[in-house]
């Protein structure tokens, strides 16, 4: 049985945490994140920044992002967005506006004929 996590958490803008942050469930950041991130699923918001190592299912980028993504599953970038630095995901989408400028690496996945296809 698969455990969906309903919890929501927020970073909000002026708040400012440098460190190691562990989240179930959604996090939205409107403030400023240093250091390690690991969740389930994390939407950046426009006024929002992120300087971090971070391991996630998916992720949303509206603000600011440097460091290191890796997600399992999506990253999406919004017009708004900006993220630099190195993404490892399943699948990725930049909306027009928004800027890219990391080393990116998108898995290969094998459908049920195991013809190889490309999610990027």
């Amino acid at each position: 049985m698969k455990n969906n996590s309903t919890n929501l958490s927020i970073i909000d803008k002026e708040l400012s945490i440098e460190g190691t942050i562990s989240s179930k469930g959604s996090l939205v950041i409107k403030g400023t994140v240093k250091g390690t991130l690991v969740g389930e699923t994390v939407i950046l918001a426009k006024e929002g920044s992120v300087f971090a190592k971070t391991t996630v299912a998916s992720m949303t980028i509206g603000g600011v992002f440097e460091g290191e993504i890796h997600a399992s599953d999506e990253l999406v970038i919004l017009s708004t967005g900006n993220c630099s630095g190195k993404v490892s995901c399943k699948d990725i989408t930049v909306e027009k506006g928004g800027v890219l400028n990391a080393e990116v690496t998108c898995t290969v996945v094998k459908d049920s004929k195991n013809k190889i296809e490309f999610n990027a």
